[in-house]
């Protein structure tokens, strides 16, 4: 009875959805903050509930945060004061994220007449969309505030009154101001200006269907006061956010101005090969059924309207060298909603499933393996080393430094004791204040290390990346 459910598609996917849903909030309570963008995200907010400065985000005690609007930091940082300072809370704000747009789009699935965990089952097959479904970052608080928008002004537009939603589609945009900032209206109003274009008669039931008014008062409510107090409290945060971070990184290829890291350089036009493998395996089946349909396309209202919102993102960051996979994850949607349109035309969807599958399954195995611990020496965070040297009961009361560059994740799991160190006259003054310290130094930076320092240390512990030293 069970096996003949399990073959019967229906049952197939919210198997895979429940199974899929579960061993990704494991990794959330189980894999180590990575360095740099996850760990650096998590330990900000960890900054912001210790000190109780939840205006100005800080990188390190005393240094602002300029780069990123609050809001991923703000969920993170009360995550934190309801389940304690780890990766789970960290995380566990960008899982709920996920989580809501799966049922908000299974929703609108079944009233199509399809599986509520249809949705679900694409987006969690897709390796973008999973790996952002537990992921420190602000990018997934910037796809909820996108999706939302977007859905907004469809329910909007097609409904014969007035709705919530319309409301809705104004609290997404103040909410993605504090996402990401002004990027929410790059990414919206373009493709929502030219659908209306398409027929004009869309703004006159725009204008009757939207209180816009209103609307901008409560997006402007929610969105600006932060970016005034962030000001006044932090001065210069403007000029560098919304001209450096919207502007020259975008348009200067390994952008200099970045305070925090360096720009992404790659080929122009890469945002295309990273929608590629990052959507697999549902942005080929996507792309294949659009060139199938492409002359009656713009004769589907909403078919027309889920492509403009999947190319106008690729199409917007193509002449960009600056580039993340990441910039991929608000797309995930559209491709999610076309796919789900067609599903009913298509006649081999278990080939489709098992396909789709594959990723999730690979994703397992890395984990089981990862589980062992035979490759903890190899992740790219400093968790493991700090843990087999602090546990150490004779060492906890050790000053920690990193030496010329502190890891993101050291700073996180040591719960901020760590200093920096940058020359030698430091060390002169630490060590007549201190009989012993741990020194923490990246490998290539080694031999910068003063060979009067290196005498008075022995190697503790190691991994691909980075060295602990304890003073003899």
């Amino acid at each position: 009875m069970i096996a003949d459910k399990f073959k019967s598609n229906p049952y197939l996917l919210y198997i895979s959805v429940i199974l899929i849903a579960i061993f990704r909030l494991l990794l959330t309570a189980t894999i180590p903050l990575l360095d740099k963008t996850e760990a650096r995200y998590a330990e900000i907010a960890r900054i912001m509930q210790e000190t109780s400065q939840w205006v100005v985000p800080q990188i390190d005690y005393g240094i602002p945060f300029w780069a990123k609007p609050p809001l991923s930091t703000w969920l993170s940082a009360a995550s934190y004061l309801v389940f304690g300072v780890n990766e789970f809370a960290a995380r566990f704000p960008s899982f709920f994220l996920s989580i809501l747009l799966l049922v908000i789009a299974g929703k609108m699935a079944k009233k199509s007449g399809v599986s509520f965990y249809l949705p679900g089952f694409i987006l969690l097959t897709m390796p973008e969309f999973l790996i952002h479904t537990g992921v420190v970052s602000t990018d997934t608080a910037l796809e909820f505030c996108v999706a939302i928008m977007m859905i907004s002004f469809w329910k909007t537009m097609t409904s014969e009154k007035k709705t919530y939603w319309n409301y809705l589609f104004f609290v997404a945009l103040g909410l993605g101001l504090l996402a990401k900032g002004p990027l929410i209206m790059v990414l919206t109003f373009p493709p929502l200006f030219v659908w209306c274009c398409l027929d004009t008669q869309r703004f006159r039931h725009l204008f009757s269907k939207f209180s816009i008014i209103s609307g901008i008062i409560i997006t402007a409510i929610i969105g600006l006061p932060w970016y005034y107090f962030a000001e006044q409290q932090s001065p210069g945060f403007l000029d560098y956010f919304i001209v450096g971070e919207h502007y020259k990184r975008f348009v200067e290829p390994g952008w200099k101005g970045d305070l925090y890291g360096s720009g992404h350089s790659q080929p122009k036009g890469m945002i295309w090969a990273l929608l590629f493998i990052f959507g697999l395996p549902w942005v080929q089946v996507v792309f294949y059924k659009l060139w199938k349909t492409r002359k009656t396309i713009l004769k589907n209202d909403w078919v027309s309207f889920l492509v403009l919102w999947l190319f106008w993102t690729p199409l917007f960051f193509t002449l960009s060298k600056n580039i993340l996979h990441t910039y991929t994850l608000p797309i995930t949607m559209p491709i999610m909603f076309l796919m789900v349109y067609w599903w009913k035309d298509f006649t081999r969807k278990k080939v489709l499933i098992r396909i789709a599958l594959i990723f999730p399954v690979i994703a397992f195995i890395g984990y089981t393996v990862l589980a062992t611990g035979v490759f903890d020496k190899k992740m790219n965070t400093d968790k493991y080393l700090l843990e087999q040297i602090l546990e150490k009961p004779e060492n906890r009361d050790i000053p920690l430094y990193y030496w010329k560059e502190k890891n993101y994740s050291g700073q996180f799991y040591s719960s901020g004791k760590a200093q920096l160190i940058t020359n030698e006259n430091q060390f002169d003054s630490i060590f007549k204040t201190n009989q012993k310290i741990i020194l923490v130094s990246l490998k290539k930076k080694e031999n910068e290390i003063p060979k009067k320092v290196i005498k008075k240390m022995i190697l503790a512990e190691s991994n691909y990346k980075t060295s602990i030293f304890i003073s003899k």
